[in-house]
């Protein structure tokens, strides 16, 4: 018998980056408990990879390549939503990218630029049209950011600065559309072994050493799994979750706690 405060049956959900890190292990979990899927992603093969694994399970899933910084795409994927399923229950901005290590001072516009289109605009196109399919009916959105959004971030600045970009639409959001019953919250995780953060460049350091200096922040000092990120994910998106809105929760291993 599923858990009737992570039973997801029949509600639709949309999940911007899609593919890898935690909007893939994202998408499994809910799909297994029961919800319909409406997948995003810019890497398209490893999409569509996904979703005939998911389909293979007998879950209910559509996907379309999703560039997040095009708000044509983002529209496109709320559209298909709306045409395959009828609506949208709930909508998981997660897409996302991380820049290579550098000082604010070597941080270009180019950079910049690059950071908004993508973890900025992209969690406000989504914004923009998922919620007006929530109104007659309710719903939930989650937004990714990071702890760089709720305090400094020495040497990622752009992408600092973007994300506390996301948790200020978040709050918004969650304000003007509390009265429609949708609720909005942002999820604030440390460096997790995804492929994001694996991925991290340094000048002079190897993968591994940029992991384990990065682990050296955390008081359990150690870099998060995407399972306990996608554990917290669940139960913000939980729909007996109905009180809790405008929050951005920090999933951090206790670094907030200094």
């Amino acid at each position: 018998m599923q858990d009737p405060i992570l039973d997801f049956g029949n509600q639709v959900a949309l999940i911007t980056g899609a593919a890898s890190g935690f909007g893939k292990l994202l998408a499994k979990e809910l799909g297994s408990r029961g919800a319909r899927l409406v997948l995003g992603d810019i890497n398209e093969e490893g999409l569509m990879q996904l979703a005939d694994d998911l389909g293979s399970d007998g879950i209910q899933v559509r996907a379309q390549r999703c560039d997040v910084s095009s708000e044509a795409d983002c529209v496109a994927l709320v559209q298909l939503a709306e045409s395959e399923f009828g609506g949208l229950d709930m909508a998981v901005n997660n897409a996302g990218i991380a820049p290579p290590m550098m000082s604010l001072k070597q941080t270009d516009e180019a950079m910049m630029d690059h950071q908004y289109n993508v973890n900025l605009k992209g969690v406000f196109f989504g914004l923009k049209h998922q919620l007006p399919l929530m109104k007659d009916r309710g719903g939930v959105v989650l937004n990714v950011s990071s702890m760089a959004g709720l305090g400094g971030a020495p040497k990622i600045a752009s992408y600092a600065a973007a994300k506390h970009g996301v948790i200020g639409l978040t709050k918004t959001a969650a304000m003007e559309n509390a009265k429609y019953g949708i609720r909005v919250n942002a999820i604030c995780p440390f460096y997790c072994l995804t492929p994001m953060v694996t991925s991290v460049e340094a000048p002079g350091a190897s993968p591994e050493e940029v992991q384990a200096f990065l682990a050296e922040g955390c008081p359990m000092k150690r870099l998060g799994e995407p399972e306990e990120v996608v554990a917290a994910m669940l139960m913000l998106l939980s729909p007996k979750m109905t009180y809790v809105t405008g929050q951005a929760l920090a999933v951090d291993g206790g670094l907030s706690a200094y």
